[in-house]
């Protein structure tokens, strides 16, 4: 049987790491739901051509580690949602039973080993 106590507690730390990550280079939108990147600050008023060019890459580097944290973020938020509901660790394809190792390995793991590569197809 699983602990998910103690899944539910590392999952937790996950999320608050994940939160404290995120909000140090992009802000939530509480009406979508979504993390947004912010760009860095201008440090002057008429940057030149190299230091708006710098902050655009800035901003690009952000939004795409934004991309990627929000996928964990939102991965450890369902994980959380799923224990709550009584259905962590139940494929989402085939509605069995995610193996035991498999949940050991991944904790995020939303399906079976069976249907483990159609998982990137399954919605965020």
């Amino acid at each position: 049987m699983l602990d998910t106590n103690s899944i539910r507690s590392a999952l937790e730390a996950k999320l608050r790491s994940l939160v404290s990550e995120l909000q140090t280079i992009a802000v939530l939108n509480t009406e979508t739901d979504d993390w947004e990147a912010q760009p860095v600050g201008a440090e002057s008023a008429e940057p030149d051509s190299i230091d708006g060019a710098d902050v655009v890459e800035e901003w690009n580097e952000r939004h795409a580690t934004v991309a990627v944290l929000e996928v964990d973020y939102r991965n450890v938020r369902r994980a959380l949602q799923k224990i709550e509901d009584g259905t962590y660790g139940t494929c989402e394809i085939s509605g069995k039973p995610i193996e035991p190792e498999r949940l050991a390995a991944n904790p995020l793991a939303r399906t079976c080993i069976t249907h483990m590569n159609n998982e990137g197809d399954l919605p965020l």
